[in-house]
C-alpha cells in the first residue's frame, strides 16, 4: 500500500471518529421525528473541505451513522450515511480549488442537501407535519456547520497537508 493511501484511510479515520465525537457531544432530541439535532455537521463539512470529496463521503457518512448507532437512533443509520455522506462529498467537491469562496459556496450547498435530505425522509416516514417540526433545527444545525468549518478552514487550510 502506497503511503498516500495509507495516509488517506488515517486522515479518513480520524475525521470519521471526529465526527461521531461532535455528533455526540450535543444533542438536541425531536420527539416527533424520533431524531435529534447536533453539532456534528462541522466536522462533516471541515473533512469535505480539507481533504477531499472521498474523505468527506467517508467521514460524513460513517462518522454520522456511527454517532446514530452508539446514541440509541440507529433506525437512522442508513438514511444518515446517504444523507452527510453527499453532504461531506458536494462540500468536497466545491473545495477542490481551495478557495474560500468556494469552499462558502460548497458548505452553504451541503447544508441544504442535509436540511432537505432529511426533509424527504422524515416526511416519507411521519408525514410532512412531524417533518417540518425539525426544520428549524436542521437549519441552526447546518449554520453551525457552515460558520465553523469555514472559519476552521482558514485557519487550517494553510497550516495542514490537504489533498
Amino acid at each position: 500500500m502506497s503511503s498516500r493511501r495509507s495516509l488517506v484511510i488515517s486522515i479518513a479515520g480520524l475525521m470519521t471518529a471526529l465526527t461521531a465525537a461532535l455528533t455526540i457531544v450535543v444533542q438536541i432530541p425531536v420527539p416527533e421525528t424520533r431524531g435529534y439535532i447536533n453539532l456534528g455537521d462541522a466536522m462533516v463539512m471541515l473533512s469535505g473541505a480539507l481533504f477531499g470529496p472521498v474523505v468527506g463521503f467517508v467521514a460524513g457518512g460513517l462518522g454520522s451513522a456511527l454517532a446514530d448507532i452508539i446514541s440509541g437512533y440507529a433506525h437512522w443509520a442508513p438514511f444518515t450515511f446517504l444523507i452527510k455522506g453527499i453532504e461531506g462529498l458536494i462540500v468536497g467537491v466545491f473545495s477542490r480549488r481551495k478557495r474560500a469562496y468556494l469552499v462558502l459556496i460548497g458548505t452553504v450547498i451541503g447544508g441544504a442537501e442535509m436540511v432537505l435530505g432529511y426533509l424527504a425522509v422524515e416526511t416519507a416516514l411521519y408525514g410532512l407535519g412531524a417533518a417540518l417540526i425539525e426544520v428549524p433545527g436542521n437549519v441552526f444545525q447546518a449554520m453551525f456547520g457552515i460558520i465553523v468549518a469555514n472559519i476552521s478552514w482558514k485557519i487550517l487550510s494553510g497550516r495542514l497537508k490537504t489533498f
